[in-house]
């Protein structure tokens, strides 16, 4: 591991002011440790159709203006502004001399007295200066030709500009429209695709194999026998891993048996560009994945001080080209699970993916415990799982879920969001705490 390793080593050894256990690593250490080993990925060309989700790997700048063209912003008549003074007091009639929809040429004149039947999104024609909307007015005549008995009634007075769209109102040639860094959210695809950036260059979506492993997994919908239990861990990661911006492999349950996890991890590790595992990196006993990735991968066994979340194991499987991918080994009970994917996977992965450090984390507030958040004094930061409001005051309000054990999945799956309740007695109603707020 070099560096990271002795980094490792040195934070291992400390203890902080509340008499943290020797050996449990601070969570700010982890988590700085975990995104100095992920490095961003390589920028590829995709289609703009293909590109939300992802974040631009280079400025993004208009070859044309938008729009290209003055449009009208509104259905109406083309007018000279002029024609319509006093129109507020006494309707005034126009001659209507042509009709112009949106994707038309446009080449029809309005000359002083004239107007011109015109659709949003429709060239203004030359000679007009303004827009009536067509519910003040009112028509007269046969639409089907124009041969000038067509008139309509103007009842509202208009400036010079209503309702008419500049060219480049919204974006001229050669402005800097988005930096490189942006995430692309279908706004902003929309707008890509408005100045005519067909294949933007974006950091490539990670590819992450998420795997479980253990022989009392059950995957497969049958009755359980005595010992086994449902998999659920891989379900929740795959799900976690797509929203975090990756394209999430599915790699399975892996049974406890070296040769086949060994040849699971090293196949993820050929065609993904981390590998996320869920079970097996707690400490003490002989477990088949300590076993195999000790041996075939870089790794760093840590007991955060946390909880829940405590254990976790994190390094590299080298490839045969000598690249590294990265490997978060995430603790089996499935809590557990959740808050050390959120704290440690969740922002390395997105570094990976090209989000900047303020995109990387949840958002993280100041809330009101509306209960008592209770705990002992353990040497840990405690992650409380906890449901969120905004109450009148205007600030969000927290209680906590259920049951608060690291097995207890379905008491948290409707959590909103984390309280980091700091060492110590807990925090009392009414008393502030940080919330990691699940949700961008």
């Amino acid at each position: 591991m070099g560096p990271a390793s002795d980094v490792m080593t040195r934070v291992c050894q400390q203890r902080d002011s509340t008499g943290t256990v020797e050996g449990m690593v601070p969570i700010d250490e982890a988590r700085r440790l975990v995104r100095e080993r992920c490095a961003v990925l390589p920028a590829i060309s995709v289609h703009v159709d293909e590109s939300v989700g992802c974040v631009l790997a280079a400025d993004a700048r208009a070859d044309e203006d938008v729009p290209p063209f003055a449009n009208t912003a509104v259905d109406g008549y083309a007018v000279r502004a002029g024609d319509t003074t006093g129109a507020d007091d006494v309707p005034v009639s126009l001659a209507v001399v042509g009709e112009v929809a949106a994707g038309a040429p446009g080449d029809v004149r309005v000359g002083p007295g004239e107007a011109v039947r015109i659709m949003t999104g429709a060239p203004i024609p030359s000679g007009a200066d303004a827009i009536v909307m067509v519910e003040d007015t009112t028509f007269t005549g046969d639409r089907s030709t124009f041969d000038g008995s067509q008139h309509v009634q103007v009842r509202r007075s208009v400036p010079e500009g209503a309702a008419v769209r500049a060219a480049g109102d919204d974006v001229r040639r050669g402005d800097l429209v988005f930096e490189a860094g942006t995430p692309i959210t279908p706004a902003v695809a929309g707008v890509l695709a408005s100045i005519n950036v067909r294949q933007p260059r974006v950091i490539r979506r990670p590819r992450v194999a998420v795997l479980s492993t253990g022989d009392e997994l059950i995957d497969d919908g049958s009755p359980l026998l005595p010992g086994q239990i449902r998999e659920s861990n891989k379900v929740m990661l795959l799900g976690l891993v797509s929203a975090t911006g990756c394209i999430a492999v599915d790699f399975g349950v892996v049974r406890d048996d070296e040769a086949a996890l060994e040849q699971t991890l090293r196949l993820a590790a050929t065609e993904c560009d981390a590998i996320v595992t869920s079970g097996g990196v707690s400490m003490g006993d002989y477990d088949v994945v300590k076993a195999v990735l000790s041996r075939i991968a870089s790794m760093e066994w840590m007991q955060i001080a946390i909880k829940p979340a405590k254990p976790f194991a994190f390094g590299s499987l080298a490839r045969r080209d000598g690249s590294e991918v990265p490997v978060f080994g995430l603790p089996g009970n499935p809590v557990s699970s959740l808050v050390s994917y959120e704290l440690l996977a969740r922002p390395a992965l997105r570094k990976m993916a090209g989000f900047g450090p303020e995109l990387q984390d949840r958002p993280r507030v100041s809330a009101i415990t509306d209960v008592d958040l209770v705990r002992q004094a353990d040497g840990k930061v405690h992650f409380q799982r906890v449901l969120t409001t905004r109450a009148a005051d205007g600030r969000i309000h927290v209680r906590p879920v259920g049951a608060q054990g690291s097995h207890q999945l379905a008491a948290s799956a409707l959590a909103s969001g984390l309280a980091v309740v700091p060492d110590g007695g807990g925090i009392v109603a009414g008393g502030e705490v940080d919330v990691v707020l699940f949700g961008d």
